[in-house]
C-alpha cells in the first residue's frame, strides 16, 4: 500500500469514528454575535460544539437576498453529524449586517470580511460552503488566501458568467431593444419558479427560518441592489482554474431544477474546476428547504466522501502530521 493511500485510509477511519461519536448529539445550536469591520457592524453565528484545536471549521456563506441565519438549521445538522465547528456570516447589507456604500461593494470587500471574521475567531483554515453569491465570495477569498482554505463546497454558484446569459423567451424578445431588461425579467421569473421547491415539505419551519431575515433584507434592498449588478459582471473562471491547479478540493453541487444558475453554469464551473457535478433534487435553494441534505451528500455519496477525505488529508498535511490520532 502506498503512503498516500495509507494516509487516505487513516483519514477515512478517523472521520467515520468522529461521525459515530457526534451523530445524534442534539444540543448543538448556533449562537448569534457581531463584530466591527471597517466601522461597520457584521453579524454572524457560531456553533457551540467546541471540541478542541484539531476540530475542522467551516464557513457557511449565504446567497443574494439571504443571510446567515437562514442556514442555521443546516449548520446545526452539519455540526451534529460531522463534528465541524460552523460559522454563518451575514455579508454587508444582509441579515442585519450594515450595508456598504455603493462604491465599496465588491467581492473583495466580502472576502475581506470573511478574513477578519476568521481572524477574530482564531480560525487558521476552514472549509467554505458557498451558495450562489456566497460561492463567488468563497472563490474570491480562496484566491486571496488559498493557504487558509481546506476545500470549497460550491453550491449553485454565480462565479462564472453562463448564469446571466439568459436564453428564455423574454431575453430573445427584448434583445434588439433592451437586452438588460429581458435578462432581468427572465431572472425574476426564475426566482419565482424556485419558490415552490423552497417551500416544499416543512413549510412552516422553512418560513420561520426565512422570514425574519427577509424583512431585514427588504429594509436595505436599495443599498444591496448593486450587488446583483456586480454579480452580473462577475467572471472568476481563471481564478477557479488556478485554485484547482494548486490542489484546493472542490465539491460542485447543483439543484436539478435550478433555473437561476442554470445547468450550463454547472457545466461551465465543472470544466474550470476539473470536477464532476453532484446533482441534487430541487431548485436553486434546495439546501434551505432540506437542511439535512448537505450532511447526507457528504456522508453517503461517493463524491461527498471523496471530498471529505481530500479535505481532511489537506488538513493533515498542512499541520505537518503523517497520521491522525484515534478519535
Amino acid at each position: 500500500m502506498g503512503v498516500a493511500q495509507g494516509a487516505k485510509d487513516q483519514v477515512g477511519l478517523a472521520r467515520r469514528r468522529l461521525i459515530r461519536a457526534v451523530r445524534g448529539h442534539g444540543d448543538v445550536a448556533m449562537l448569534n454575535s457581531e463584530l466591527i469591520v471597517d466601522r461597520h457592524v457584521m453579524r454572524y453565528a457560531l456553533s457551540n460544539n467546541d471540541d478542541g484545536p484539531e476540530q475542522i471549521w467551516a464557513l457557511n456563506i449565504h446567497g443574494f437576498f439571504c443571510a446567515g441565519p437562514m442556514y442555521h438549521r443546516e449548520s446545526e445538522h452539519l455540526a451534529e453529524t460531522l463534528g465541524w465547528r460552523m460559522v454563518n456570516p451575514s455579508l454587508p447589507g444582509f441579515g442585519g449586517s450594515e450595508p456598504l456604500k455603493w462604491g465599496e461593494l465588491s467581492l473583495a470587500s466580502m472576502a475581506r470580511r470573511l478574513e477578519v471574521l476568521m481572524d477574530h475567531l482564531g480560525i487558521k483554515k476552514a472549509i467554505l460552503l458557498g451558495h450562489s453569491m456566497g460561492a463567488a465570495a468563497a472563490i474570491e477569498f480562496a484566491t486571496a488566501h488559498p493557504e487558509r482554505v481546506l476545500g470549497i463546497i460550491y453550491r449553485d454558484g454565480a462565479a462564472t458568467p453562463a448564469w446571466h446569459h439568459r436564453r428564455g423567451l423574454l431575453p430573445r424578445l427584448f434583445s434588439p431593444i433592451a437586452p438588460d431588461i429581458g435578462a432581468l425579467a427572465d431572472l425574476g421569473i426564475s426566482v419565482a419558479a424556485d419558490l415552490p421547491d423552497l417551500l416544499a415539505g416543512r413549510i412552516l419551519s422553512t418560513l420561520r427560518s426565512l422570514l425574519p431575515d427577509l424583512r431585514r433584507n427588504l429594509k436595505t434592498v436599495g443599498r444591496t441592489a448593486p450587488v446583483a449588478s456586480m454579480l452580473m459582471e462577475t467572471d472568476l473562471t481563471t481564478e477557479i482554474e488556478a485554485l484547482a491547479n494548486v490542489g484546493i478540493p472542490f465539491l460542485a453541487e447543483w439543484g436539478c431544477f435550478d433555473r437561476i444558475t442554470t445547468p450550463e453554469t454547472a457545466e461551465e464551473f465543472a470544466d474550470a474546476a476539473g470536477v464532476s457535478v453532484l446533482w441534487v433534487p430541487g431548485g436553486h435553494s434546495w439546501m434551505l428547504a432540506r437542511p439535512t441534505g448537505q450532511a447526507d451528500l457528504l456522508r453517503l455519496l461517493p463524491l461527498g466522501r471523496d471530498f471529505l477525505d481530500a479535505v481532511e488529508l489537506r488538513a493533515l498535511r498542512s499541520a505537518g502530521r503523517s497520521h491522525l490520532r484515534a478519535v
